[in-house]
């Protein structure tokens, strides 16, 4: 068997540290906040290149914090990607403002700058591009603030927009034992804010100046990423390694002209390898009967959901994030799978096309 991911490999070699983490937030007595936490926001900020950090209880809640901090409500749009994680559109709903869903551009499948500034009304409140796959996507320039959705993309260069939202879910890059994320901003009044509002916008205890939530990242979850941190420049050269490995393989191989990798980039931290592949379905069920998971990120975009029906785009309305859900495909690509392991993916791949 070939697995997606493999947490087990990921920790066998940082197990004492790990292990050394807990114990020490267990000895501690603090459990929400406190010392771990803002030793990691520090230590994260550091190695994001940015003036603050402020951790959360998910990524999911990094991006509401955001779009509460500007005042994101009833009335307001804010343009994004139908193709990404649901969490992207559904921290805007969430706050009763509207997404407009704008086109993707096809080589990188993240938001396309044009199309996202010929989406803009008067009533955008900002603009929330997707940094997909762990591929910095293109910003559009202009005055509206931009919320970059880096759930994806830690380590793949500084914030650019007002602030950024990193997921640390047991899976990303750099992944806690359970939900956490943070918020990464050049700007000191939003950072101030952020960290206002994730703690009920309670300021002092009990004195409530603002509606917020409870957004806190556990004092637990944040030592365990204070042990992993450091190894993560180590395991984004293994992810980029693996990449290159895969291209070597794929271009030696017998493979149709349609099957697409995808487009490099120096600063890309590829938290997924995905490929576009033709009889995606087909396929991806010859690799699970030779023991190999895949995934498909992402098989419905979201303009298409049934939430998000009353929008009224149907079918055909943005089909390059239509198009790109029937084709795409993630392969392993974690920092410990094997040299014999990605040679036989791309085998299999090869086999399934030469019938």
């Amino acid at each position: 068997m070939i697995p997606l991911f493999d947490m087990a490999a990921e920790l066998a070699p940082i197990r004492a540290e790990v292990d050394a983490a807990i114990r020490r937030v267990l000895d501690s007595g603090v459990f929400v906040g406190g010392p771990e936490v803002a030793a990691f926001e520090t230590e994260l900020a550091a190695f994001a290149g940015a003036r603050h950090a402020v951790g959360t209880s998910s990524g999911t809640d990094a991006l509401l914090a955001i779009l509460m901090a500007l005042d994101v409500g009833p009335g307001d749009e804010v343009v994004t990607t139908p193709f990404t994680f649901f969490a992207t559109a559904g921290a805007i709903a969430r706050l009763g403002a509207r997404p407009v869903f704008a086109e993707v551009d096809d080589a990188t499948l993240a938001l396309d700058p044009a199309a996202a500034l010929a989406a803009c009304t008067p009533r955008t409140k900002a603009i929330l591009p997707v940094h997909l796959f762990g591929h910095p996507a293109a910003l559009p320039v202009t005055e509206i603030p931009i919320v970059e959705d880096a759930a994806q993309s830690l380590g793949a260069g500084p914030v650019r927009g007002l602030a950024a939202a990193i997921s640390m879910f047991p899976t990303k890059n750099l992944g806690a034992l359970g939900d956490a994320g943070a918020v990464l901003t050049d700007d000191p009044a939003l950072a101030d804010r952020i960290a206002l509002l994730r703690n009920h916008g309670a300021r002092p205890k009990y004195h409530h100046v603002a509606i917020g939530g409870n957004f806190r990242l556990d004092a637990l979850q944040a030592a365990v990423l204070r042990a992993k941190l450091p190894h993560l420049p180590a395991w984004t050269r293994a992810r980029r390694a693996h990449a290159d490995h895969y291209r070597a393989l794929f271009a030696a191989a017998r493979l149709p002209a349609e099957l697409r990798l995808p487009p490099d980039h120096p600063a890309h931290v590829y938290h997924q390898f995905v490929i576009r592949a033709p009889r995606r379905d087909e396929l991806r069920a010859h690799l699970a009967a030779a023991g190999i998971a895949t995934e498909v990120y992402y098989p419905e975009p979201l303009h298409r959901a049934p939430c998000f029906g009353a929008l009224g785009l149907r079918v055909g309305s943005l089909p390059v994030a239509e198009r790109a859900s029937a084709e795409v495909l993630a392969l392993p690509i974690h920092p410990a799978l094997a040299e014999a392991a990605r040679t036989e993916i791309v085998r299999q791949i090869a086999r399934f096309y030469e019938r």
